[in-house]
């Protein structure tokens, strides 16, 4: 094993015993115990089921498929509102930021940077805002 094999291990061991990752496991398990989350869940799989069922029909009728968007979208708003998945979306990004904070870092250093006073830009990106008149286009 290359030491720096034997470090990336080692920095694994620290992730999994960050406070943040902890957090993540929690928030995550917290999910699959809350019962109306899952049946959500359920439904929403459910859903986007039947909308491909019926949009590989070579006949689809355009209002089911209408109708089950609008279904999908409804449930899809009760999980992203339910308390549970608000309090794992939270962690999830708290654990995202602090891994895309180390690969930053990484690259920084495979670029050159000194290891011991490299700062990545954490400036959070602009992204996709879903208004696509303001943009220069995906990709």
């Amino acid at each position: 094993m290359t030491e720096v094999e034997r470090l990336a291990r080692e920095l694994g061991k620290a992730v999994q015993a960050d406070e943040r990752y902890i957090a993540y496991l929690n928030c995550k398990k917290a999910n699959d115990e809350d019962k109306e989350l899952q049946n959500l869940i359920g439904r929403l799989n459910l859903i986007q089921m039947n909308y491909q069922q019926e949009a590989a029909k070579a006949d689809s009728d355009e209002n089911k498929l209408k109708l089950y968007n609008e279904d999908f979208e409804n449930v899809y708003g009760e999980i992203m509102t339910n308390q549970s998945m608000k309090k794992f979306e939270e962690a999830k990004q708290d654990v995202d930021d602090m891994m895309n904070y180390v690969v930053k870092l990484l690259s920084m250093v495979t670029n050159g940077a000194d290891p011991e006073i490299a700062q990545p830009d954490m400036t959070p990106e602009t992204g996709c805002t879903g208004d696509c008149g303001s943009c220069g286009g995906c990709g």
